[in-house]
């Protein structure tokens, strides 16, 4: 039987979330060697510019990129990610399915409601996942996710950790470059920020995280629980 398990599993409302977020981090990890897995909740079928089956291909193009192992949709309607029973049900299949021990979601604060929302969503599922008794449509099988962080995607917070993505850098901006139909400015794009120099400003964000932490890339991560250090807290 195929081994699905997962060491990472990310979750975006939209294709290209994740990588707006940790695409950095997801390359890096890669790299040494874990599976990692990107779940899109919606298939962004009201996004101002492409369509979906473009979308999806820009989307596969950007995981074969960062060495993504699973790279799935589960169809939402876009702008309807609300909380409901359903949502959360089909969230923790995948989560049970895959059986992450770590799980990323966008952070809560931000301009788009899809994007808190979806991170509302993951939390539920994540939780319900791990009860015995929760009965979901395609795996049964309890599965406690050990880790769960935030990436951000259109805010600037302060981090409460991050994790230098300076040799992967080229990596993210090339997945963020895969879709076109969303950043690249055209005659036949309707004029909206992300086509006004989107990867760009968040080229610089990663570069001002870089900068607080003493290195040229990093990306940052919200937390709701303290982390535990277990190297060496003075280093070399």
């Amino acid at each position: 039987m195929e081994n699905k398990q997962l060491h990472i599993l990310a979750f975006g409302a939209h294709a290209d979330d994740v990588e707006i977020g940790m695409a950095g981090t997801i390359a890096k990890l890669a790299l040494e060697g874990k599976r990692i897995g990107i779940c899109d909740l919606t298939d962004a079928d009201l996004s101002s510019n492409g369509n979906v089956m473009l979308r999806k291909v820009e989307a596969l193009s950007a995981a074969e990129i960062l060495d993504v192992q699973v790279r799935t949709s589960l169809g939402f309607p876009d702008r309807g990610l609300f909380l409901n029973d359903d949502y959360i049900r089909k969230i923790a299949d995948v989560i049970r399915t895959y059986k992450p021990k770590v799980v990323f979601a966008p952070y809560l604060e931000d301009r788009h409601p899809d994007h808190g929302n979806c991170a509302r969503l993951v939390e539920e599922a994540v939780f319900s996942a791990g009860i015995k008794k929760y009965i979901t449509e395609e795996c049964n099988e309890p599965h406690r996710v050990e880790k769960m962080y935030f990436y951000m995607i259109n805010g600037f917070h302060k981090p409460d950790f991050t994790i230098d993505i300076s040799p992967v850098i080229e990596k993210k901006l090339a997945a963020l470059r895969a879709y076109k139909s969303q950043f690249e400015l055209s005659e036949q794009q309707y004029n909206t920020p992300l086509v006004n120099g989107y990867i760009e400003t968040v080229e610089a964000r990663e570069r001002m995280f870089g900068n607080m932490v003493g290195v040229t890339f990093a990306e940052g991560f919200k937390t709701k629980v303290p982390l535990l250090l277990k190297d060496d807290l003075i280093g070399e």
